[in-house]
């Protein structure tokens, strides 16, 4: 099976966000993301010397300034605001001289040994290497209560705040490994879990259902679905619909503390689709121990290559990484 694309086969593909015009600005080491790993990568290319040049994309900080606490961070004994969080990380890429910019990259040209990249659909900036760190969004169900309750009983990652419902009441959407994962992890620190599953059976693998059908205080919801979370400042309460059949529909509101999201995430990725390898979800491949992709000069780091962990610390590692990996790449150009 072949992991990675020729250098020939990039070039012959047509790229509909190809950037137009000449660029106005080179750079050697330009970030795109600024997330944990965007920030550890700017740390590191800035100590290195690479004069990396970062452009934050429309969420300054990425999800992380969605989570009110952070409280598995090392580091931080006391636990962090998310958003201040990531304000040390910006501090300190900036003390080092990275140059922090506002903007989007929205077109991207990979074909040749100078990258180029569009902000904003406007600047074209071409660059001698390029860090992706644009990390994955996570998937909701679209309802204003979601928004609403945002880091105030509403998580989409059970590893990062389940701590914080110890001993509590907690709700699980989904239907998959992930939920399942996620449900049987919350059993353990949660004094009961309920599955919110909206068919009849589980997609998960059969090994994380067995798990699911032998851990005592989760239960099962079949055939629900989630119509509106309930509370004044914090979650209190979920309703829900079950379908009985014949479009018949039974209401009922459960009390909860918490309500975790576990229907999957989206990386990121789509503007590069035309040049880098990815999985067929979207994840970026990366050469195994490292962070090169298949075009050289490009690295991908974070959420955008890592759907198993997940976690902010993981990310920052392979921000570190991703740098490292751009100072040998520039070293051996020159």
């Amino acid at each position: 099976m072949e992991l990675f694309k020729s250098m020939d086969n990039q070039a012959a593909k047509a790229d509909t966000n190809k950037p137009s015009g000449e660029p106005s600005e080179h750079v050697r080491c330009l970030i795109l993301g600024s997330g944990p790993a965007g920030y550890t990568a700017a740390i590191y290319a800035a100590r290195a010397n690479l004069k990396p040049v970062m452009y934050t994309g429309m969420q300054m900080g990425g999800q992380l300034t969605t989570t009110t606490e952070v409280d598995n961070f090392p580091g931080y004994p006391e636990g962090v605001d998310g958003t201040a969080m990531m304000q040390d990380l910006e501090k300190q890429a900036t003390r080092f001289g990275t140059d922090v910019r506002f903007g989007l990259a929205t077109g991207v040209d990979f074909s040749g040994k100078i990258k180029k990249v569009t902000i904003d659909n406007d600047k074209v900036i071409s660059a001698d290497s390029v860090i992706l760190a644009t990390g994955a969004t996570a998937k909701y169900l679209g309802l204003e209560s979601e928004e609403k309750f945002k880091g105030n009983g509403v998580s989409a990652c059970a590893t990062c705040d389940g701590f914080f419902f110890k001993d509590k009441v907690v709700g699980v959407v989904g239907g998959g490994d992930t939920a399942a994962e996620e449900a049987t992890y919350l059993a353990g620190l949660c004094e009961k879990v309920y599955l919110i599953v909206r068919r009849d059976e589980l997609r998960a693998s059969k090994a994380m259902q067995k798990r699911v059908f032998n851990t005592s205080n989760i239960e099962i919801l079949w055939k629900h679905q989630t119509r509106e979370l309930k509370g004044d400042k914090v979650v209190e309460s979920v309703d829900l619909y079950k379908n009985k059949g014949e479009k018949d529909e039974e209401l009922i509101n459960i009390p909860i503390d918490g309500f975790f999201l576990a229907i999957g995430h989206t990386p990121n990725s789509e503007i590069f689709r035309d040049y880098i390898d990815m999985d067929e979800t979207g994840y970026i491949k990366t050469i195994p121990g490292t962070t090169k992709t298949n075009v050289p000069g490009v690295f991908a780091s974070g959420d955008l290559q890592d759907h198993v962990y997940r976690q902010a610390v993981t990310a920052a590692g392979t921000g570190c990484m991703a740098a490292l990996d751009a100072e040998r790449y520039l070293g051996e150009l020159e």
